[in-house]
Protein backbone atom coordinates (compact mmCIF):
# COMPACT_ATOMS: atom_id res chain seq x y z
CA UNK A 1 0.00 0.00 0.00
CA UNK A 2 2.46 2.59 0.77
CA UNK A 3 4.60 2.13 -2.17
CA UNK A 4 1.29 2.61 -4.37
CA UNK A 5 0.78 5.83 -2.05
CA UNK A 6 4.52 6.91 -2.70
CA UNK A 7 4.05 6.23 -6.61
CA UNK A 8 1.22 7.85 -7.36
CA UNK A 9 2.36 10.75 -5.31
CA UNK A 10 5.69 11.11 -7.51
CA UNK A 11 4.20 10.67 -10.60
CA UNK A 12 1.43 13.64 -9.65
CA UNK A 13 4.38 15.67 -7.96
CA UNK A 14 6.08 15.43 -11.28
CA UNK A 15 3.92 16.92 -13.26
CA UNK A 16 3.90 19.50 -10.99
CA UNK A 17 7.13 20.07 -11.03
CA UNK A 18 7.17 19.96 -14.51
CA UNK A 19 4.39 22.71 -14.47
CA UNK A 20 6.49 24.74 -12.16
CA UNK A 21 10.01 24.50 -14.63
CA UNK A 22 7.96 25.26 -17.32
CA UNK A 23 6.67 28.86 -15.50
CA UNK A 24 10.37 29.50 -14.90
CA UNK A 25 11.47 29.19 -18.79
CA UNK A 26 8.52 31.01 -19.83
CA UNK A 27 5.55 29.26 -20.40
CA UNK A 28 2.09 31.47 -20.41
CA UNK A 29 0.59 29.92 -17.66
CA UNK A 30 0.82 32.18 -14.91
CA UNK A 31 -2.90 32.61 -13.90
CA UNK A 32 -2.97 28.83 -13.00
CA UNK A 33 -0.26 29.22 -10.23
CA UNK A 34 -0.01 31.88 -7.43
CA UNK A 35 -3.61 33.41 -7.14
CA UNK A 36 -3.33 33.96 -10.82
CA UNK A 37 -1.18 37.47 -9.40
CA UNK A 38 0.66 37.15 -12.26
CA UNK A 39 -1.62 36.51 -15.73
CA UNK A 40 0.49 35.18 -18.76
CA UNK A 41 4.72 35.01 -18.39
CA UNK A 42 6.08 35.24 -15.10
CA UNK A 43 8.58 37.85 -14.58
CA UNK A 44 12.26 37.33 -14.03
CA UNK A 45 11.78 37.27 -10.04
CA UNK A 46 8.69 34.54 -9.94
CA UNK A 47 10.71 32.57 -12.58
CA UNK A 48 13.09 32.22 -9.95
CA UNK A 49 10.40 31.61 -7.22
CA UNK A 50 9.08 28.37 -9.53
CA UNK A 51 12.66 27.00 -10.05
CA UNK A 52 12.60 27.09 -5.94
CA UNK A 53 9.46 25.75 -6.08
CA UNK A 54 10.39 23.11 -8.50
CA UNK A 55 13.47 21.98 -5.91
CA UNK A 56 11.51 22.17 -2.88
CA UNK A 57 8.85 19.49 -4.90
CA UNK A 58 11.53 17.67 -5.99
CA UNK A 59 12.94 17.33 -1.92
CA UNK A 60 9.55 16.68 -0.66
CA UNK A 61 9.27 13.77 -3.51
CA UNK A 62 12.69 12.54 -2.10
CA UNK A 63 10.94 12.21 1.16
CA UNK A 64 8.16 10.00 0.10
CA UNK A 65 10.07 7.98 -2.25
CA UNK A 66 12.01 6.93 1.16
CA UNK A 67 9.12 6.70 3.32
CA UNK A 68 7.65 4.45 0.58
CA UNK A 69 10.83 1.93 0.67
CA UNK A 70 11.48 3.00 -3.19
CA UNK A 71 14.51 5.23 -2.92
CA UNK A 72 17.25 6.74 -1.55
CA UNK A 73 17.29 4.66 2.19
CA UNK A 74 19.54 6.97 4.03
CA UNK A 75 16.89 9.47 4.44
CA UNK A 76 14.44 6.85 6.15
CA UNK A 77 15.04 8.17 10.08
CA UNK A 78 14.51 11.40 8.27
CA UNK A 79 11.35 10.55 6.34
CA UNK A 80 9.58 9.38 9.34
CA UNK A 81 9.10 12.89 11.21
CA UNK A 82 9.36 14.78 7.87
CA UNK A 83 6.17 12.98 6.13
CA UNK A 84 4.34 14.65 8.70
CA UNK A 85 5.53 17.85 7.51
CA UNK A 86 3.96 16.80 3.93
CA UNK A 87 0.62 15.38 5.25
CA UNK A 88 0.15 19.74 6.93
CA UNK A 89 2.00 20.83 3.46
CA UNK A 90 -0.07 19.46 0.78
CA UNK A 91 -3.56 20.19 3.55
CA UNK A 92 -2.93 23.72 3.02
CA UNK A 93 -1.98 22.91 -0.44
CA UNK A 94 -5.56 21.74 -0.78
CA UNK A 95 -7.48 24.16 0.94
CA UNK A 96 -5.49 27.05 -1.28
CA UNK A 97 -6.05 25.40 -4.60
CA UNK A 98 -9.52 25.28 -3.74
CA UNK A 99 -10.39 29.45 -2.42
CA UNK A 100 -7.86 31.04 -5.20
CA UNK A 101 -9.14 33.66 -6.61
CA UNK A 102 -7.86 32.23 -10.06
CA UNK A 103 -10.72 29.74 -11.61
CA UNK A 104 -7.99 27.93 -13.26
CA UNK A 105 -5.68 27.56 -10.61
CA UNK A 106 -8.71 25.23 -9.30
CA UNK A 107 -7.12 22.41 -11.37
CA UNK A 108 -4.45 22.14 -8.57
CA UNK A 109 -6.93 21.65 -5.71
CA UNK A 110 -7.77 17.96 -6.52
CA UNK A 111 -4.06 16.92 -7.27
CA UNK A 112 -2.93 18.28 -3.91
CA UNK A 113 -5.56 16.61 -2.51
CA UNK A 114 -4.47 13.32 -3.92
CA UNK A 115 -1.02 13.99 -2.75
CA UNK A 116 -2.31 14.90 0.98
CA UNK A 117 -4.17 11.60 0.90
CA UNK A 118 -0.88 9.71 -0.07
CA UNK A 119 1.43 11.48 2.40
CA UNK A 120 -1.34 10.65 5.18
CA UNK A 121 -1.08 7.07 4.18
CA UNK A 122 2.73 7.15 3.84
CA UNK A 123 2.51 9.38 7.51
CA UNK A 124 0.12 6.58 9.02
CA UNK A 125 1.25 3.14 7.60
CA UNK A 126 4.32 1.38 8.16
Amino acid sequence: MKEKAALLFVILNTIVILFQIALAFGAPWGAASMGGKFPGKYPVKMRVVALFNACVLGFISAIVLSKGGLAFGDLQPFSEYSIWLCVVFFALGSIMNTVTPSKIERIWAPVAFIQFICCLVLAMVE
